[in-house]
């Protein structure tokens, strides 16, 4: 009993710490800046703020708290993002053209939830409480997931505006200088990958399993700045062998020269960040890159990506500090300390793998509406690992599975090389 208290009282506090840490993201905003979907991969800010309130209202507080009233029943209808099996939901790709509600009323939205979310702390009973508990558990982590899509569909939003403005003032960060690149070699064998413990995971970590890897090597850090323009500077956005078939089609569709968020004036290369323009920082890691960016590149080096078994195997002995959001900096950094012999695995950069996102033997997803969450989206899609600048450190560890579809470069995405041996 004490110990499920003692869980009840964790949970409750971080609820609060998880919600504050959100609406301090969107404190620099203006109340223009809140309404703003500059592509159909980004989300307005309101939409966000309105959307991880609307979780906790529709899987926990309409489910278990019996006096609970909607604020305004039509947001069950605006703020539901894919769950088909809890009814119809406003497109995506259209959610910027709600100029209403106003972010006032979000902003009470939030407030009318918490306020009630306090009550249901308080008055969870021994019949409910390891169910709620557990939905509150994924409502936080979804939260912490949407603290970063936040970021990144601000960055995406500031960059369509031909001002570039910045979200935030420069932050003082200490320039590293990176070293020539190293392959640390990796024994094979049977290994075990997957969440396996009792702490928190995502339905797509589990269940533990084994998988046999050949020995490789990987690279000791992601590929920086300075490597990726070498690519560049070689055709490497010129030459159709270098691609695969449907990264070449998106190359001429697109007219990619680049990563995203580039820009060269003369000889000197810039890049828009969260702190507005400046000069390409060339012992960065490369960021805002596709999978087929990061495959071409690999190809280009005679290497390839690792997978997400080999990734996982790599660093499941690292100590899981880095970069992240925590730092305030909002951008990978060029500091190589600690960690090694492998560097940057965690933050900075969410990193690129060659694994398909499919589901692990035996895997199960959740029950009812909640396992749309992870398993309805595993078909083209390609697993990232390692978390970003913009992860909040709590949120990661090694067998976090991120994934997106492989052309997606909006994301801190970057990607380190490996090779057999």
């Amino acid at each position: 009993m004490k110990h499920k208290t003692v869980v009840k009282e964790h949970l409750a506090e971080k609820y609060k710490e998880v919600r504050v840490c959100t609406e301090k993201i969107v404190a620099p905003l203006q109340t223009e800046d809140y309404i703003i979907q500059a592509g159909p991969d980004a989300s307005p800010p309101k939409w966000h703020l309105a959307h991880t309130t609307w979780f906790f209202e529709r899987f926990v507080l309409k489910e278990y708290k019996t006096t609970y009233e909607s604020l305004n029943d039509q947001f069950d209808y605006l703020f539901n993002s894919y769950y088909e099996t809890v009814g119809e939901f406003h497109p995506r790709a259209k959610r910027g053209v709600l100029a209403r509600p106003s972010i006032e009323e979000v902003k009470q939205y939030r407030y009318y939830v918490d306020a009630h979310m306090k009550e249901l702390f308080e008055e969870l009973t021994e019949e409910n409480r390891d169910k709620v508990l557990s939905i509150v558990e994924i409502g936080l982590q979804h939260e912490q997931q949407h603290q970063e899509l936040l970021l990144t569909d601000i960055k995406y939003n500031f960059f369509t505006n031909p001002l570039l403005p910045a979200y935030i003032s420069q932050t003082t960060e200490e320039n590293g200088k990176r070293k020539e690149t190293s392959f640390i070699e990796i024994e094979g064998g049977l290994i075990e990958v997957g969440h396996g413990d009792s702490s928190f995971s995502f339905d797509n970590e589990r269940p533990r399993h084994k998988v046999w890897l050949e020995p490789y090597r990987i690279a000791d850090a992601p590929v920086t700045n300075r490597e990726y323009i070498e690519f560049i500077e070689d055709g490497g956005y010129e030459r159709p062998e270098l691609w695969l078939s449907d990264g070449w089609a998106h190359i001429k569709k697109e007219g990619w020269k680049h990563p995203l968020y580039w820009g060269k004036d003369g000889n000197e290369w810039s890049i828009f960040t969260l702190h507005g323009q400046s000069a390409l920082n060339l012992d960065e890691p490369v960021c805002h890159v596709s999978f087929y960016e990061g495959d071409a590149f690999a190809r280009w080096q005679g290497k390839r990506l690792p997978t997400e078994q080999e990734w996982e195997h790599a660093f499941s002995g690292i100590e899981c500090e880095g970069n992240f959001v925590e730092n305030n900096f909002y951008h990978p950094n060029s500091q190589y300390k600690g960690n090694g012999p492998l560097y940057k695995g965690y933050g900075d950069v969410w990193e690129w793998t060659r694994s398909p996102y499919v589901p692990y033997p035996k895997s199960k997803p959740l029950e009812g509406a909640l396992g749309e969450y992870n398993a309805k989206f595993m078909c083209n899609q390609m697993v990232l690992k390692g978390g970003s600048c913009a992860t909040p450190h709590s949120h990661i560890r090694p067998t976090y599975r991120n994934f997106f579809q492989p052309e997606k470069r909006w994301q801190f995405t970057g990607f380190r090389l490996a090779e057999d041996i």
